[in-house]
């Protein structure tokens, strides 16, 4: 058994899981492996996400450490932007990995359509 900010994993794996796993958190970090994005380019990136679940996704991504959440307020509108930590982009070789293997999967059937 591991034991992790007070929660109990039998596995590594399952910790990992426990952190990134789900539908849309491995999405969210997909988009931000490249750039730092604000709240309604993550929702362009993402449309069948609803806004509570977004922005539920987020708010664990930050309580993990994953994500950084900024506040711009020098003038209003204000404005929100969501990057990596440092310890988030430990996960961009995991999360390639998965893209990478989601897209062998379409490679092999050829009846798949790909919008890349």
């Amino acid at each position: 058994m591991y034991t992790y900010k007070g929660k109990e994993y039998p596995c590594c794996a399952s910790l990992t899981m426990g952190m990134i796993g789900g539908k849309w958190k491995t999405v969210i970090l997909f988009h931000l492996r490249n750039t730092a994005l604000r709240y309604n380019e993550l929702r362009k990136e993402m449309p069948t996400v609803t806004e509570r679940t977004l922005s539920l996704q987020l708010k664990a991504l930050e309580e993990d450490g994953i994500i950084n959440r900024t506040v711009f307020t020098s003038k209003t509108p204000l404005k929100v932007s969501y990057s990596l930590t440092d310890f988030g982009k430990t996960l961009i070789p995991v999360v390639q990995s998965i893209a990478d293997w989601g897209f062998s999967v379409l490679e092999k059937d050829k009846s798949v359509g790909v919008n890349i």
